[in-house]
């Protein structure tokens, strides 16, 4: 898994992350380590019916600054889930989660997911992190129950050759896939690498392009997904 990174930014494994120094608080500014976030999180995944399939972890501004994805999958789905993690020593923005099935979470600021919980560095935090961080997992079950009628309505949703065809073509004009990419998604259309994938529904179609994401970036993959999901939802007259 990678991250795009600007800014100075650096990709670094989970050791670099539990090294990088914390500040030493003031009256008014509290750091806490961004490790001490991280294990926060990986340890109420542990407990939830989830596994970690992939990571990626970056810093930057002198490892004052740090942003985390985890890829998880839960036994009991099948589709999973991305955490991106958000933390920083030099008052730039809260420790922040954010949880969906799409996240963006980059050195630029810009954070986003379908839930999203943070908490400023001010006295308490090392007591409050425990709820903040279980709030955002408490809030998983609506999720997951959108998310579960989002696909199950992909699944019974019959999806022709032209209308494959048709929406292959939207999805370059929504930025859901590049050109250069789209013999590959027909490619995985028609000839799935995956039996489960033979039905011609519009769950197929989906994962005929999430194939193809897999070679790039975990954000640009969900990002491009969170497009592919508003062409789909739309083209299908799904609320979620």
């Amino acid at each position: 898994m990678s991250l795009v990174l600007h800014c100075g930014a650096h990709q670094v494994s989970r050791e670099s992350v539990t090294a990088a120094p914390t500040p030493t608080n003031t009256d008014t500014h509290f750091p806490i380590a961004h490790s001490q976030l991280l294990d926060r999180v990986t340890n109420l995944v542990d407990t939830s019916g989830w596994s970690i399939t992939s990571e990626a972890h970056a810093l930057s501004h002198n490892n004052n600054r740090y942003f985390g994805l985890l890829e998880l999958q839960s036994s009991r789905d099948d589709h999973g889930l991305v955490i991106g993690i958000r933390n920083s020593h030099d008052k730039t923005f809260p420790a922040s989660l954010a949880l969906g099935s799409k996240v963006f979470v980059c050195d630029n600021l810009s954070f986003s997911g379908d839930i999203k919980i943070s908490r400023k560095h001010t006295r308490h935090i090392t007591d409050d992190l425990p709820r903040v961080v279980a709030e955002a997992f408490g809030r998983l079950a609506g999720y997951r129950t959108r998310q579960n009628h989002r696909f199950d309505a992909y699944k019974q949703s019959s999806v022709g050759v032209a209308e494959a065809h048709d929406l292959i073509v939207k999805a370059i004009d929504a930025q859901a896939i590049a050109a250069p990419a789209v013999p590959a998604v027909l490619k995985e259309w028609r000839s799935p690498s995956h039996p489960e994938f033979r039905p011609r529904t519009a769950w197929s179609l989906f994962n005929a392009f999430t194939e193809v994401y897999k070679d790039g970036s975990l954000i640009q993959t969900h990002q491009k997904s969170q497009r592919l999901h508003g062409l789909l939802d739309a083209h299908l007259g799904i609320a979620v």
